[in-house]
């Protein structure tokens, strides 16, 4: 009688997977071979890109690294005249910057790494924070040079602007500290700082005659504590001005400057358009419809040309400053909409969790609310600081000499005349480095602050 079972007594031994659909072969078949279509467009492309190289490497391989113009590259090798990027390297750095100082907007850029490193890396001390608070007093000092009491008295401002907000949220609320810390520090900055003395005395004089009057002592208030320092120790770096500032280094400047403030100021400008009082929410939408409306190079050739028509006569407003001011303005704007955007993803479910926590609005915001609508927004808030980071090359269209205003006239030299490819693939390559890593990083933010899965 034959013994028969149904229930198996030993496993199968483990099979090994088909060779073709495992390791190189398998990676092929099924991303660039899984069908007809795929598998045409996959010879398309790498006959594309064969085609290319075979133009492009003889050109790149037979380059000459070392003349003193074009035509001494063409007598040497007919490739690329990467001589030109050697010869004016320093040039498409720093701009015009005395070559004797190239020290110090070589420190002030190793230095940002150094302010950025506790803010953008986990696992640095927290303690850096302060350096990255003074980071921009000490770029302005490396970049600009002049008394190390300006920059000082500025962030004193911040100081004051911040103990404003200590003291008034104790007695009237978020709000109220908020309005009080921006009044106090412009208050300084005005009155007790240098900002008076840069425009005409005539302009202030009905002021600076009232507050004789009301405050006997004013006139000894209104002196600029800066110029008091300077008088008891003139410590500083010698100054440099802001025409010789041109190359990658005044991108990096303005592009640094406009991602640094847009994004705070964007993060009021979407509070203030959600917000419920009337007022302040017409002035924000009005600002971002306005400023979104209009082309970056319109309000560039108004920081240039037309504001100086609507400033006190004998007014001087440096222009490179000006620049800075209406690029943040303009990144603020595109940053407040892609910000709403986050907010607006938000779930109904989390405000009603604050409020039934009995979080205020403030609290609500800082602890539950942007956190979460930051995380979501972050694809978009990196993709506006990389367009604004490109944006910066229109600033050639009003005289600032970045790296395209610079190959301008590099190509006009007759030594370099005709030289085309070579500058623009370089300014170009370096672009591409500095905003692939921004696209990198942002990747990475996404997965490390990745909870839902």
């Amino acid at each position: 009688m034959s013994n028969l079972s149904y229930v198996r007594k030993e496993m199968i031994p483990q099979q090994s997977p088909p060779s073709g659909e495992v390791g190189l072969v398998g990676w092929l078949r099924q991303n660039l071979f899984s069908g007809i279509f795929n598998s045409a467009l996959t010879v398309f492309a790498v006959l594309a890109i064969a085609g290319l190289l075979y133009e492009a490497l003889p050109w790149f391989l037979n380059s000459t690294w070392n003349a003193s113009s074009l035509t001494e590259c063409r007598e040497i090798a007919d490739g690329a005249c990467f001589a030109v990027i050697k010869e004016r390297f320093n040039q498409l750095m720093f701009g015009f910057f005395p070559s004797e100082l190239y020290w110090r907007p070589i420190l002030a850029f190793i230095l940002l790494f150094v302010a950025l490193a506790p803010v953008l890396i986990d696992g640095v001390p927290k303690k850096l924070l302060y350096f990255t608070m003074i980071y921009p007093a000490i770029m302005y000092l490396m970049i600009w040079g002049g008394s190390i009491w300006g920059p000082i008295v500025v962030l004193a401002g911040l100081g004051v602007g911040v103990a404003a907000y200590m003291v008034v949220e104790k007695f009237a609320g978020t709000l109220a500290a908020i309005l009080a810390a921006v009044v106090a520090a412009v208050v300084w900055w005005l009155f007790l700082y240098d900002a008076l003395a840069a425009i005409d005395s005539a302009v202030w004089a009905p002021l600076l005659e009232w507050l004789h009057a009301a405050i006997p002592v004013s006139d000894r208030l209104i002196i600029p504590i800066s110029d008091t320092f300077v008088r008891i120790a003139d410590i500083g770096f010698e100054k440099v001005p802001s025409n010789n500032l041109g190359g990658f280094m005044l991108s990096i400047i303005i592009g640094l400057t406009g991602i640094a403030l847009s994004f705070p100021i964007g993060i009021v400008l979407a509070l203030g358009r959600q917000s419920n009082m009337p007022i302040v929410k017409l002035m924000c939408v009005g600002f971002i419809e306005f400023i979104r409306g209009v082309p970056l190079i319109t309000l560039l050739f108004t920081a240039s040309l037309l504001l100086g028509y609507f400033l006190p006569k004998g007014t001087t407003f440096d222009i490179v400053l000006r620049v800075m001011i209406m690029v943040t303005l303009f990144a603020s704007a595109y940053m407040a909409e892609v910000i709403r955007g986050g907010l607006a993803a938000l779930p109904s479910g989390q405000y009603e969790a604050a409020d039934a926590l009995g979080l205020n609005y403030w609290q609500a915001q800082r602890q539950i609310i942007m956190p979460q609508a930051l995380k979501i927004s972050i694809p978009g808030i990196v993709s506006t600081f990389i367009g604004l980071f490109k944006d910066t090359t229109l600033v050639s269209i009003i005289g600032l000499l970045d790296p395209i205003g610079l190959s301008q006239g590099i190509r006009a030299n007759q030594a370099w005349n005709g030289i085309i490819w070579e500058l623009y693939g370089f300014i170009a390559l370096v672009f591409f480095i500095i905003c692939f890593s921004m696209s990198r990083y942002s990747m990475y933010l996404e997965r490390k602050l990745r909870t839902g899965h």
